[in-house]
């Protein structure tokens, strides 16, 4: 291997490396705006409020892909960062039991 071409795979790891290394998991369900944008890559705070405002309006994201329903965001933002995105699920309680009309006590 060349001179040059060490030295360039060694400048693009170095300056890949910490974004690897710092970002975490973000659950785009669940995280405020400040997280996604700490978090996400290529995701700056009117990203970030966009992508939480998104989520109150129409609801739960269903898979990462969803994000590319928000301007601004398309499938390399969502690419570059697939490996920090969860998706969780609706969280659901179940059936819930109807309870007795009214419950009689005499005094």
């Amino acid at each position: 291997m060349s001179k040059f071409r060490k030295h360039s795979l060694a400048g693009l790891l170095a300056a890949t490396l910490p974004a690897i290394a710092w970002s975490g998991q973000v659950d785009i369900n669940k995280a405020d705006a400040k997280t996604l944008a700490r978090e996400l890559v290529g995701v700056g705070k009117a990203k970030a409020e966009a992508i939480v405002e998104y989520r109150e309006t129409h609801g739960q994201f269903r898979s990462p892909e969803d994000l590319v329903k928000i301007k601004g965001i398309g499938p390399k933002i969502v690419e570059d960062n697939r490996g920090a995105i969860q998706v969780s699920e609706e969280e659901d309680d179940g059936p819930v039991e109807d309870e007795p009309d009214s419950v009689k006590t005499e005094i």
